[in-house]
């Protein structure tokens, strides 16, 4: 039994409109006659390598989009986050100096811990360090730190030999 013939008796037990038709082609041995579905193979001339080629192009053309896109987007980022690059690249000692000048050259020891992602340890012994290289001066108020830059002590603090601001 040729496959025409299997086919078309599968064929029959499915589609009894088509039935006839398509055993009496078989019969004949001519394909002429049989329904487009029904015994057609799945590839014809290569049209699903050309459709798979055409997959695979789209699909390299989208990640060609994307890789451009990060590429050129996380650029044009860049550039306009250069201060937050810059604060990235700051030294723990030159943080806490920007941070005093930002707050009119003094702040509070325990502010300064809350701004900053430091522990009271670390935010201590680094203005330990920094007071003793003269960077800062810390003022004792009740039960807290006062820091200061230089310059920036207020003048109750001073010495008399100091000369006083008015």
């Amino acid at each position: 039994m040729s496959i025409y013939q299997l086919v078309a008796a599968s064929t029959a037990a499915f589609v009894p409109s088509i039935s006839n038709a398509v055993v009496g082609v078989a019969g004949a041995g001519s394909r002429s006659g049989f329904a487009p579905w029904s015994v057609r193979p799945l590839q014809l001339d290569g049209s699903a390598h050309l459709a798979a080629l055409i997959g695979m192009l789209a699909l390299a053309l989208l990640g060609a989009i994307l890789v451009a896109r990060n590429r050129y987007g996380n650029a044009a980022s860049l550039t306009s986050d250069a201060e937050t690059d810059h604060e990235e690249f700051l030294t723990d000692q030159e943080r806490v100096r920007q941070l005093l000048q930002e707050n009119d050259g003094r702040m509070k020891q325990s502010n300064i811990v809350d701004s900053v992602d430091w522990s009271k340890a670390k935010v201590s012994r680094l203005l330990a360090d920094l007071e003793e290289d003269d960077q800062v001066t810390k003022l004792r108020l009740g039960r807290e730190n006062l820091v200061c830059l230089p310059g920036h002590e207020p003048t109750a603090s001073k010495s008399s030999e100091q000369p006083h601001d008015d």
